[in-house]
């Protein structure tokens, strides 16, 4: 019977012992204090931010103090004209007619002070845009005599580029008579070419000039 009762204690005794390891594991690993850590971390950033904001405030200072300083262009000053011959005895008007598309521009010049009058009505009133004032002052910006002449227009017919196309050859070729020597200046410069084009005619069978109606097959 002492022989039996040998193994029982000691398979009694081994589960007392194996809390032991588990023990020892808790004492290796200390657990940190999660508020110190925290605290850590919220102390960078802060600490970076107060040492940023004397740099961006000194910065505006400075750009306060020495604003920078911006160069003016310099106004350009207006071309001298030309001064423009006088009329032949008898003469009051040099007479030019232009065409553009469906426009008809009927142009008589003098010599004068620049005055460019439209259907009665200031060019620049009657041209709103830039580009058809340009187109329009284009043969006396050519010659450099954009002040030299009194202009005088009666348009009518087509549209805002057929008509100053119109008045543009009218007064080449009003200029043209009046001063032949500068005929073939601008006819170099193509203001003395009329421009034939125009909106072509619309075909029988189809709803344009080129366009077609859609084919189908059956």
């Amino acid at each position: 019977m002492s022989d039996e009762t040998k193994p029982v204690q000691e398979e009694t005794a081994s589960p007392e012992e194996a809390p032991a390891p588990q023990a020892e594991a808790t004492e290796k690993k200390p657990s940190k204090p999660k508020a110190e850590a925290k605290e850590k971390k919220s102390a960078r950033p802060k600490a970076d931010a107060k040492d940023k904001k004397p740099d961006a405030a000194e910065a505006s200072a400075e750009e306060t103090k020495a604003p920078k300083a911006k160069k003016e262009a310099p106004a350009e000053e207006p071309k001298p004209s030309r001064t423009a011959p006088p009329l032949p005895e008898g003469v009051q008007f040099i007479w030019g007619t232009g065409r553009r598309k469906s426009a008809i521009a009927r142009v008589r010049i003098r010599p004068g002070d620049g005055a460019f009058l439209i259907n009665k009505r200031d060019v620049a009133d009657f041209f709103p845009h830039l580009k058809d004032q340009n187109t329009v002052f284009s043969p006396l910006e050519a010659l450099g005599m954009r002040r030299s002449y009194e202009v005088n227009v009666n348009l009518k017919g087509g549209g805002w580029t057929g008509q100053s196309g119109a008045v543009a050859l009218g007064l080449a070729r009003a200029l043209a008579k009046h001063m032949p020597e500068i005929e073939r200046d601008l006819r170099h410069k193509g203001l003395l070419t009329r421009d034939a084009r125009a909106k072509e005619r619309k075909k029988p069978g189809q709803p344009g000039a080129r366009k077609r109606f859609q084919f189908s097959k059956r």
